[in-house]
């Protein structure tokens, strides 16, 4: 029985989805107490920032190790570590009660999410054949959606309820509890277990010098154009949403905590609805490119209409902008459609890191910057340190812009390339 044609390949893939679902709603969690933390342990908003930003510094500076590592010893077992990590990072900050143990949380939380999904990708890559690969890729972001969307309204009022250690702690267990059923679906069931392979006849090539490799990748003209693509659409949106978002619709438009969790559930609609449709119009368009390109403009625009309007559009349009946003980072499944597209099986787990490096790299930078703008702006209304504070994602978006652009399109070539397991 070969592994892409099996039954076991779904119970493989909902596992995995599930267990990304779940990580996801960590990363933003936090910002729903961002102000609750400044209050109750006097943490500044550049300590805010900062906390926000430690996790996906972690999370981005181990995209291309954790890719090195996968594509030489596979990605299961990094992929249960990671899941296992990013559980007891979780229970961590539940307990903590102070700004140090709280970032040392977030780092192993981030630490362990980075092992998620270029081994997510690579997971994919060996269970499913190309063909059914962009669009599980859009499934997969529409999973990671749901995972931002728990992190909204039903996070938001759980919290309301019964305070913020309870949610968080709850989180720490699921999280484990995950690691042990991917152990067992990934890597004790599949011993049992007897696999063809499609390449086992055929002659292994030598594996490549690691820093040959990385220096031939990272003078990809396409390399580079993932990286910038994921820069711009997912970093804005991520680092935003999971640091200021909450704050932002409380300081400037006085809403609750509620209201502001539901603004933001906006945008993750946007993002469920964008990962799967934005795959299925590229597979009828035949092209990445041109879909993706599009996609990065009317994010980039998105974000100026924040400057244009002070920093306070109106609520109706404000909405809309969410949504929009929300589209374009569920869109962001096609970067790693590019890279699949464009590599061979065997470099898919670093370039597939190093493209969502740039993602996280961005989101890293946003929050830490952003707080610096508002404590900048800290005795002026809200809305000015807001309004200059949009400058970043502005900027951040058109390098998104500039990523999209300098893709080559390939739709024929490596088709024959990553059929090969």
């Amino acid at each position: 029985m070969e592994k892409q044609n099996s039954k076991y390949r779904w119970v493989v893939f909902v596992s995995v989805l599930l267990t990304y679902l779940l990580i996801v709603s960590q990363r933003t969690a936090p910002g729903l107490i961002s102000d609750q933390l400044m209050k109750d342990f006097n943490i500044t908003a550049s300590t805010i920032g900062l906390l926000a930003s430690i996790q996906f510094f972690a999370y981005a500076g181990l995209q291309i190790p954790v890719g090195i590592l996968s594509d030489r010893f596979g990605p299961n077992f990094f992929l249960v570590i990671g899941t296992l990590l990013a559980g007891i990072g979780t229970l961590i900050y539940s307990t903590a009660s102070h700004e140090a143990v709280f970032l040392f949380a977030r780092l192993l939380v981030g630490t362990g999410d980075a092992a998620i999904w270029v081994n997510l990708v690579l997971i994919l890559s060996q269970w499913f054949k190309v063909r059914e690969f962009v669009g599980l890729l859009g499934i997969a972001g529409m999973a990671g959606s749901f995972g931002f969307l728990l992190a909204t309204v039903p996070l938001s009022a759980w919290i309301t309820i019964s305070g913020w250690r309870a949610p968080f702690f709850t989180s720490g267990i699921l999280l484990l509890l995950c690691s042990l059923l991917l152990y067992i679906v990934l890597i004790q069931k599949p011993k049992k277990m007897t696999w063809k392979s499609t390449a086992s006849n055929k002659p292994k090539k030598p594996r490549e010098n690691t820093l040959i490799l990385l220096r031939r990748i990272f003078t990809t003209r396409q390399a580079w154009a993932a990286f910038f693509c994921h820069f711009g659409a997912v970093g804005t949106y991520v680092g935003f949403i999971g640091s200021w978002a909450v704050p932002y619709g409380m300081h400037v438009y006085g809403l609750s905590r509620s209201d502001s969790s539901q603004l933001i559930m906006i945008g993750l609609i946007g993002a469920i609805i964008g990962a799967p449709l934005t795959s299925w119009i590229s597979s009828r368009l035949d092209s990445i490119k041109r879909l993706y390109v599009v996609v990065h403009c009317i994010v980039a625009l998105s974000w100026v209409s924040f400057l244009i309007m002070n920093g306070k559009p109106p609520i109706l349009m404000l909405t809309i902008i969410f949504f929009i946003i929300g589209y374009g980072n569920g869109a962001s499944a096609l970067t790693f459609a590019i890279v699949r597209k464009s590599f061979d099986i065997k470099e898919v787990g670093v370039v597939s890191g190093f493209a969502n490096m740039g993602g996280f790299l961005s989101a890293v930078l946003l929050p830490s910057i952003f707080g610096k703008v508002l404590d900048h702006f800290h005795a002026s209304p809200s809305s000015v340190g807001y309004h200059y504070g949009f400058m970043i994602p502005v900027l951040f978006s058109l390098l998104g812009l500039f990523g999209g652009l300098i893709i080559v399109e390939q739709r024929k070539k490596v088709v024959h390339q990553t059929q090969v397991n």
